[in-house]
C-alpha cells in the first residue's frame, strides 16, 4: 500500500499539538500531533522561525520559508521528492510544518544512497535545482514501499552555487529526456513559478534558481562539485 500524503489544507487547518523534540536537529524541530478530527490524528514536524539559529551565509529567520519553497518546487516540477510542507502559525509562532514520514529502518540507507537507482538520481537532480547545501544521508527518507523523499531543506536556494551532497555519483552523467523536459517546463513557466515562490524567497534567489536551471540545460549533464566550496556536508550522516 502506497503512502497517502497529507493535503496542504489539513496541514494548515488541523490543530497542532507539540508532543516532543527532535534533539539531533541544529534548529528547534518539534514532533507534533495533527488532530484532524475526533477519530484521526497524524504526525508532523514543526520548525518555528523563532527557533532558528542565525547562520553567517543565510538571512536570519528565512529557513522555514526555504523549507516551503523546496516543497513548492518539488510539486511544481512533478518530482515529488519532498513531504507536504506548509507555512502556518503554531504554538511557538509561525513556522514550517511538514508531514511526518515513517521510514524503513531495516534498509541500508548509506548503501542505497550511494547506488545509481532512479529515485536517488531524482533527488540529486532536485538538489541541484534548489542549490541544497546540506544533503546528508540522514536527510534521505526511504519508506517501506521504497519511496525516496528528502527533508531538511532550510539551507537551500542560496544565490551562490553551494551544492553540498552525498549524492555525487551522478556527476557528469548525461541528462535524461525526462530531466530535460522538467528543465524546459521550468523555463517556460518562469512567471508562474516565480509568483508561487515570491512569498518565500528573494527575487535574487529566484533569479539564481532559473540561472542554475538554464546552466544545467546548456551543460546537458549532472554538475560536478565546485572547487570553491566543500562538496560534502559535515557530518555526512
Amino acid at each position: 500500500m502506497m503512502r497517502l500524503p497529507i493535503s496542504e489544507q489539513i496541514l494548515i487547518s488541523a490543530e497542532l499539538i507539540v508532543s516532543g523534540r527532535l534533539v539531533d536537529a541544529s534548529n528547534a524541530t518539534l514532533l507534533c500531533e495533527l488532530v484532524i478530527d475526533a477519530t484521526e490524528t497524524r504526525k508532523a514536524v514543526y520548525k518555528p522561525i523563532a527557533g532558528e539559529r542565525p547562520l553567517w551565509d543565510f538571512p536570519e529567520g528565512t529557513l522555514a520559508n526555504r523549507e516551503v519553497a523546496a516543497f513548492t518546487v518539488s510539486e511544481f516540477s512533478g518530482l515529488k521528492v519532498v513531504p507536504t510542507t506548509v507555512m502556518r502559525d503554531g504554538p511557538f509562532g509561525p513556522g514550517a510544518v511538514q508531514e511526518w514520514i515513517d521510514i524503513d529502518e531495516s534498509m541500508d540507507l548509506i548503501a542505497l544512497a550511494q547506488g545509481e537507482v532512479e529515485e536517488m538520481r531524482k533527488l540529486a537532480f532536485f538538489d541541484y535545482i534548489i542549490n541544497n547545501t546540506d544533503r546528508k544521508f540522514g536527510h534521505i527518507l526511504i519508506t517501506s514501499q521504497g519511496e525516496v523523499l528528502g527533508c531538511d531543506h532550510g539551507v537551500s536556494f542560496h544565490e551562490i552555487f553551494k551544492l553540498r551532497t552525498v549524492l555525487w555519483q551522478f556527476a557528469g552523467i548525461e541528462l535524461s529526456a525526462n530531466e530535460n523536459r522538467v528543465l524546459d517546463e521550468f523555463l517556460d513557466s518562469r512567471n508562474q513559478l516565480s509568483e508561487l515562490l515570491n512569498p518565500f524567497l528573494s527575487s535574487a534567489e529566484i533569479e539564481a534558481m532559473f540561472i542554475r536551471v538554464t546552466n544545467l540545460k546548456m551543460a546537458g549533464h549532472f554538475p560536478y562539485p565546485s572547487p570553491d566550496w566543500p562538496a560534502i556536508p559535515w557530518p555526512p550522516v
